[in-house]
């Protein structure tokens, strides 16, 4: 009896158990984080929409956007143009009646951008040429 006991004792002494590490290696973290980092400043200057104009400045607020907003912009030369297209004011009509059909209807918001140049007149124009058309939910962009 003496025997098997000091058979089954002598198994556990052989084997060492390894002490649990209660510690996190955060070196792979920090790398993931800082390749995620770079791929955010690469790709943020990358997701402004539309034609690049000087925006008029303003005390207003942030707006939230959706990301498949739309964008109708008025550059400093009187010129229209619709996402990154350009377009005639006959044109736009048509084009903007097709978007925002497949968009869900008239009721989602159109966002305007107008170049700090140019003159009211034409921005009234556009407006107004966007009001007839049957849009009233316009919100400006400015800076």
């Amino acid at each position: 009896m003496a025997a098997g006991a000091i058979g089954a004792t002598s198994g556990r002494r052989g084997r060492k158990r390894r002490a649990v590490m209660s510690e996190i290696n955060v070196t792979p973290f920090v790398d993931v984080m800082l390749v995620l980092l770079i791929v955010f400043m690469i790709s943020a200057p990358l997701l402004s929409r539309g034609v690049p104009v000087r925006l008029p400045q303003t005390q207003a607020k942030a707006l939230g956007q959706s990301p498949d907003y739309l964008v109708i912009t008025l550059d400093a030369q009187g010129k229209i143009f619709l996402q990154k297209d350009e377009v005639t004011s006959d044109q736009l009509e048509s084009k903007l009646k097709a978007v925002t059909e497949a968009r869900g209807g008239m009721s989602a918001p159109i966002y305007f951008k107008g170049d700090r140049a140019i003159s009211y007149d034409k921005v009234a124009q556009l407006l107004g040429l966007l009001n007839h058309i049957g849009y009233s939910n316009i919100v400006p962009i400015t800076d």
